[in-house]
């Protein structure tokens, strides 16, 4: 027993604290000029405000703090400058812990890094599914990386086209166009592929007419060619894949040229509050899927969204995520007594985490499980400057979508 005791107690301290440590330290990394990486940023700080001021994480009778490091990525522009970023927060800050990530071609190069260390690694944005197949491929060399948010593009186009068929109906109701046109708006980059495909299979299957596709660069500042081209082909919907700058573009010239189109997909500008006054006003009808919005997806959203709300004087876009992820770290150490990527593997594999928007779960490729009761996502469209949650229309306190008149 005493032997057990003895064991016991130096199992706590190699893995805490023997060489005098008083901190869980996180590295979140991102595109820290964009609001992507802003939203990294706020919803870690919530996170690490909200576990320092309860006492910290408990490990091995202690009480550690969370020191998060800021770490941008400049993963928009270089993916060489993402991975560089990784390797200065392992090698030079210490991180124990690496979360965040947005962009695909980066975070894939990223992951290679954190994996190299066998650093646990939580992203908060990149959708591709490379990231989850190689988890299952090689399992002892990427088990570290975890996605928390979003969805797997697989599952992305799941709720996507989910959303879309409400959309035409809607479309088929109010103007009786028994083959809603659609006109597919997607940046040039690798996490859109798939949906892209996707829309070319489905499009048809779903009684709707897929009459091009358009694929403008995730930071251009003008898309009135390829608007003119989609007016001039008689779409009904614009189907957005846009993560980048040119969401703010699209929605402002929509609304310049009067579309009778209505926009809806995938706009991670659209997510924001100040999307609204950068596109001067322009952007009524704008849709698109989210992540938050005071409407009761969690017990937790509400009161959730409210709170980052009152402290950044704005809404969380879904990069703010890194707020679970952050706790799922605490409750994945704390399980395990531990803070050692080894440790928390098995435990984060087998966690049921209530979240801000989903109760994330995880599957054989770390990814989130998806569906209604997991992590599905909302839809949220703009209304005369206000953006409004619609779909899914189950959920306590959704809004009917609107059409551009005719």
């Amino acid at each position: 027993m005493l032997r057990t005791l003895i064991a016991s107690c130096a199992f706590a301290l190699a893995s805490t604290s023997a060489l005098g440590q008083t901190t869980v330290k996180i590295a979140v990394l991102g595109p820290m000029a964009f609001v992507q990486g802003e939203n990294h940023w706020m919803g870690a700080e919530m996170a690490r405000d909200d576990i320092n001021k309860a006492g910290g994480i408990t490990v091995g009778g202690r009480k550690l703090m969370v020191e998060l490091v800021r770490a941008d990525s400049n993963e928009m522009t270089s993916v060489p400058d993402a991975a560089s970023a990784v390797e200065r927060v392992i090698t030079r800050d210490k991180a124990d812990f690496l979360i965040g990530g947005f962009r695909s071609e980066a975070v894939l190069a990223m992951q290679e890094v954190a994996m190299d260390h066998k650093k646990l690694f939580l992203g908060v944005g990149a959708a591709h599914d490379e990231l989850g197949i190689r988890v299952e491929k090689d399992y002892n060399r990427y088990k570290y990386w975890f996605r928390v948010s979003p969805t797997k593009s697989t599952d992305l186009g799941r709720t996507v086209f989910g959303v879309l068929g409400a959309v035409a109906g809607d479309i088929r109701t109010q103007f009786k166009t028994e083959t809603p046109k659609v006109a597919v708006l997607a940046e040039k980059a690798i996490w859109t592929e798939g949906l892209i495909a996707a829309a070319q299979k489905n499009l048809p299957a779903m009684k709707m007419e897929m009459v091009g596709l358009w694929q403008p660069s995730a930071v251009a500042t003008d898309v009135t060619a390829e608007l003119s081209a989609i007016e001039r082909a008689g779409a009904d919907i614009v189907f957005t894949f846009l993560s980048g700058p040119v969401g703010i573009v699209t929605g402002r010239q929509m609304g310049e040229r009067n579309m009778k189109a209505v926009a809806f997909g995938i706009n991670v500008e659209a997510q924001k509050d100040e999307f609204w006054g950068a596109a001067a006003g322009k952007a009524n009808f704008v849709s698109t899927l989210d992540t938050y919005a005071e409407v009761e997806i969690t017990p937790k959203t509400v009161p959730w969204v409210r709170a980052f709300k009152e402290r950044f004087k704005k809404s969380p876009t879904y990069n703010a995520a890194t707020y679970d992820a952050v706790m799922i770290l605490k409750e994945a150490i704390e399980k395990a007594n531990s803070i050692k990527s080894d440790d928390l593997v098995p435990v984060i594999e087998k966690l049921s985490y209530l979240g801000n928007a989903a109760v994330v779960e995880f599957d054989k490729r770390h990814d989130p499980v998806w569906g209604p009761g997991k992590s599905l996502g909302i839809g949220v469209q703009w209304q005369d400057g206000k953006k409004v949650a619609f779909w899914p229309p189950q959920v306590k306190g959704m809004q009917p979508f609107r059409l551009p008149a005719r």
